[in-house]
């Protein structure tokens, strides 16, 4: 686990990694801030157009009261759309309790510091797919 405090001058910057299926999300909290979020050098709502994708982001700052103290700087890679979204929220939430340690118990209530541990599974040798097989005939 891999969480880093950065302080220059009047700005400080937490660090932390969140994954989520084939999903690695970096996230610098930047204090002071607006509550902008910029993930992969795009705006938030141009990287997760639904609105409800936005508000699961948002669950560990607005829990903690912290939507408005920072900016979210943001790099994602690999997965699909939603594995993105939850390594974005793990990685949020891990660098909160870097901020303010006195929010573990809240964010681990809430199911936000467990790491998510389903994957896909693995396609198996003499079969169609993980679980499929390939159709048996009689004749």
């Amino acid at each position: 686990m891999s969480e880093i405090m950065i302080n220059k001058g009047e700005i400080s910057k937490f660090f932390a990694i969140g994954r989520r299926k084939e999903s690695t999300a970096r996230v610098f909290l930047v204090a002071p801030g607006k509550g902008d979020f910029l993930i992969n050098k795009k705006p938030f709502d141009k990287y997760f157009c639904r609105v409800t994708d936005r508000l699961v982001v948002e669950q560990p700052l607005q829990l903690t009261d912290t939507l408005n103290k920072y900016d979210v700087i943001a790099n994602i890679h690999g997965g699909g759309p939603s594995g993105q979204l939850g390594a974005l929220r793990h990685a949020i939430s891990r660098a909160i309790i870097i901020a303010h340690p006195e929010a573990r118990e809240m964010l681990r209530k809430n199911g936000f510091l467990t790491r998510d541990p389903r994957m896909k599974e693995r396609k198996k040798y003499g079969q169609k797919g993980a679980r499929k097989r390939f159709q048996w005939t009689k004749r």
